[in-house]
């Protein structure tokens, strides 16, 4: 076969691939197929320069992994901030609209599936990496090559990153669904859930199974020339990428409320899950003023969809004992299908919740779910009382160890630290993704060690040997390797990350990576009156992470021996005006201020969001508002950013 002979049968080869698994509408039979990628991949393997990346005999065979490496996005990967009604969306626009008053947007759907970063250099796909944290996920690219909408190359050279969502068809996901119950699997709650569950499969040939497709929504680095998201995205999908069923420009409010409206009454038609609407401003150089939170750019905005209410019956209420010892009401209904996953529990807070909606067993409800949000309970139907209703009264001992609880405010507690639920939960909790990371350790594994009496504590999981878990049931060789490997990998964990793994009371990421900074190596040393001088601590936080380190320090201090967390280094910065000196931002600013933040921060700097008689300085830009005000009142030096540009020139 000649070269122009082998483009020529390629070519035909990726339109029969397409026909099939991305229209759904074969123009081959199985038969012509086959013998087209026969014919192809004998030139290709001979051939092994010549060969077209394109080619769909390069998305089978791939090698089955061990696990899934960790990889950074070359930019971070952003949430998004939720609207669910138009005052909120107007309140958007009004913020977006201090920046400039022309602006306009591009609207689109939001699919409700797993969200990847494709990394292209040189023409060619390098790496696929899932979102994870928004700044490192995992490389899932042996697992993309299978998706036959993902391009392996594209006409392009230069370093891009195109953002999307992998979703999963409403059919295929009903199908994938009825395939795992007659295998006696747990079928998947929604086309998220699989769609995400089918990208994460050690073995490609699972994903390559399930009928992926992947619709792009932006760029992170990239080289392109273009000032406007909506043309930015037209050369994306000129490139060979999937367009979405619907995207408009809009230039108000009312206008998006239209296209919004329009495509709710269109979701159903449409073969993947919605759970929403993407507003992005239009105009680049205007987001690149606005620029991002902590979480979110200003730019963008997702329009959720309304909640989807549906009436059903409480069946039961059962408690859930969580790692600090609050036992939360959990409602038990009839199960009811809810925009697209099966209902069969629903979220009650606390006792004074049930008191407040006048709850009882064999009550009609009304329940909603919103797309993320965990279905709850709106309202009972007491005018339907039948007679059969049993009132609900607060437990007076532990659901797990039957201690006595404690009533605490509106909260009821387990004191029981070795009551078993804390214990699997503060396991759980310590093996998550966002602390120790041990893969493979979820919480019916955890359930069972525990039961088992294989462990009764974090300090346990490092004593765990093979011949410990060869005894139980679905623990073959690969899996026991994989689980004590997992545990091995912890070592040398940053400091921050072990303290929040230690699922200390009121102290999450942010405060455990404050703790980490400020104390470092003496951490553990640190006393109440040190902590509660940091920014953003208070009395609760204070006197919660003293208390544990006083209770638990020998158990700590054992953990740190083995785990050798990294601790983090002292910068070694010039000596200048900002150092060690406490700073708020406020107003708009030339530049996004969450890079004139990380400025300040390597000279030295700390940079808080409110302003207090411990502010140094308050910068402010246009439209400074109410900080700038309280500054003025406690005497702060306020200069504008324009000084603070002279003083930084000063100190290079």
């Amino acid at each position: 076969m000649s070269y122009e002979e082998y483009k020529q049968k390629v070519k035909q080869l990726i339109q029969y691939a397409y026909a099939y698994y991305v229209l759904d509408d074969p123009i081959a039979s199985d038969e012509e197929y086959d013998k087209l990628s026969k014919e192809c991949l004998e030139f290709e393997q001979s051939n092994k320069q010549l060969a077209d990346p394109n080619s769909p005999n390069f998305r089978v065979g791939l090698t089955t992994l061990d696990k899934f490496q960790k990889a950074p996005h070359l930019s971070a990967m952003w949430s998004q901030e939720d609207v669910f009604d138009l005052n909120e969306l107007q309140a958007w626009i009004k913020r977006a609209s201090k920046v400039s008053a022309n602006i306009s947007f591009v609207c689109e759907p939001k699919f409700d599936g797993a969200s990847l970063n494709l990394i292209y250099e040189n023409g060619l796909l390098q790496k696929a990496i899932t979102r994870g944290d928004g700044k490192v996920g995992e490389d899932v690219t042996n697992n993309i090559k299978t998706i036959q909408s993902i391009p392996l190359s594209i006409p392009h050279q230069g370093l891009i990153e195109i953002r999307g969502e992998i979703v999963i068809k409403k059919k295929d996901f009903e199908q994938i669904n009825q395939e795992r119950l007659a295998n006696d699997e747990q079928p998947f709650a929604n086309p998220r859930n699989a769609a995400s569950g089918s990208l994460r499969q050690l073995d490609p040939t699972i994903t390559a199974k399930r009928k992926l497709f992947f619709y792009p929504w932006g760029v992170g680095v990239n080289d392109i020339d273009i000032l406007s998201n909506y043309e930015l995205m037209q050369f994306v999908y000129s490139l060979g990428f999937l367009q979405p069923p619907l995207r408009q420009k809009a230039t108000n409010a009312q206008e998006i409320q239209a296209i919004y409206e329009h495509i709710i009454k269109i979701r159903d038609e449409v073969d993947m899950m919605l759970d929403g609407m993407v507003i992005k401003i239009d105009q680049i150089p205007i987001c690149n003023q606005l620029g991002y939170t902590v979480k979110f750019p200003r730019w963008s905005c997702a329009y959720k969809f309304p909640a989807v209410e549906k009436v059903t019956k409480l069946q039961n209420i059962i408690y859930q004992v969580g790692r600090t010892g609050v036992v939360t009401p959990v409602a038990v209904v009839e199960p009811i299908l809810i925009d697209g996953s099966t209902v069969s529990r629903a979220t009650l807070h606390n006792f004074d919740e049930i008191k407040r909606l006048d709850l009882m067993i064999n009550d009609e409800v009304i329940i909603i779910k919103s797309g993320d949000i965990i279905p709850k309970i709106t309202k009972v139907l007491t005018n339907r009382r039948d007679g059969t209703q049993i009132s609900i009264a607060p437990p007076s001992t532990c659901p797990t160890c039957n201690s006595k609880l404690l009533i605490e405010d509106i909260l009821i507690k387990c004191q029981n630290l070795d009551c078993p639920s804390r214990v699997v939960n503060s396991i759980v909790y310590f093996a998550s993704k966002n602390c120790m990371n041990i893969d493979g350790l979820g919480s019916k594994i955890v359930q069972l060690l525990v039961e088992k009496n294989k462990i009764k504590d974090i300090l346990d999981l490092y004593h765990l040997t093979y011949n410990d878990l060869a005894d139980l049931p679905t623990f073959k060789e690969k899996k026991i390797t994989n689980l004590l490997n997992a545990i091995k990998a912890t070592k040398h964990t940053p400091l921050h990350k072990v303290i929040n793994a230690l699922a200390i009371e009121h102290i999450g990421e942010v405060a455990s990576k404050i703790l980490a900074d400020h104390f470092k190596d003496n951490i553990l040393d640190a006393t109440y009156e040190q902590i509660v001088l940091l920014d953003g601590f208070g009395e609760q936080m204070a006197r919660s992470f003293v208390d544990f380190v006083v209770l638990k320090k020998a158990l700590i201090l054992k953990l740190f021996d083995y785990i050798k967390p990294t601790i983090p280094q002292t910068k070694q910065t010039k000596e200048n005006i900002f150092k060690g000196k406490t700073i708020v931002l406020t107003g708009t600013m030339s530049k996004s201020r969450s890079i004139i933040k990380k400025e300040l921060e390597e000279l030295g700097a700390k940079v808080s969001s409110s302003v207090s008689k411990k502010t140094d300085y308050l910068i402010y830009g246009d439209d400074a508002g109410s900080k700038y005000t309280k500054a003025i009142e406690l005497g702060v030096k306020c200069i504008t950013q324009d000084e603070m540009q002279r003083m930084l020139k000063n100190i290079n």
